[in-house]
């Protein structure tokens, strides 16, 4: 149905393939895990450990999604389209990294290490909710958890930054 035919709601909603959604889920976490792999060595030692572990869960992340877009019990649903959640945005601009220079503060980082761990809570829950039964809303719903627990430690670690002087 072209642009013209659709209804004002469903222009509004918009919607996307399970491969579109994959692809910036799988570029969603490549970003990420460069990102945190190139930030290890310019971070303090307070965090150094956290970053490690956050490239190492987004690795994680990437493969899974790699590896579910060849599973055939999923390829049949690669063309199914769900409604565009509305933190897809906000999660496909997370693509884009700031530039936290040579030596970023422990603060800074905490910050947009929590501001991609919610971007990812948000869009995993929302995509649970619409994703087809099986595999792939299963996976969704693992991640959504996932992704609130990273959020959650998180959160106590920037308290502790913040609010005493460091880790």
């Amino acid at each position: 149905m072209s642009e013209i035919g659709k209804s004002g709601r469903e222009q509004l909603e918009g919607k996307k393939t399970i491969a579109e959604i994959l692809d910036v889920a799988i570029s969603f976490e490549k970003t990420a895990r460069d990102f945190y792999r190139d930030l290890e060595p310019k971070v303090s030692k307070n965090i150094r450990w956290l970053v490690e572990d956050l490239a190492i869960e987004e690795q994680g992340h990437y493969d899974l999604f790699k590896s579910l877009k060849e599973r055939p019990d999923i390829e049949a649903h690669l063309s199914s389209e769900v409604a565009v959640p509305a933190s897809d945005r906000k999660f496909s601009d997370a693509v884009l990294l700031p530039d936290l220079g040579d030596s970023p503060d422990d603060q800074e980082v905490l910050r947009y290490a929590l501001y991609r761990e919610h971007t990812a809570m948000e869009q995993y829950q929302s995509l649970a909710e619409t994703a087809p039964e099986g595999a792939l809303q299963d996976l969704f719903r693992f991640l959504a958890k996932e992704e609130t627990e990273h959020k959650n430690e998180l959160e106590k670690l920037y308290y502790e930054v913040v609010h005493s002087g460091g880790v």
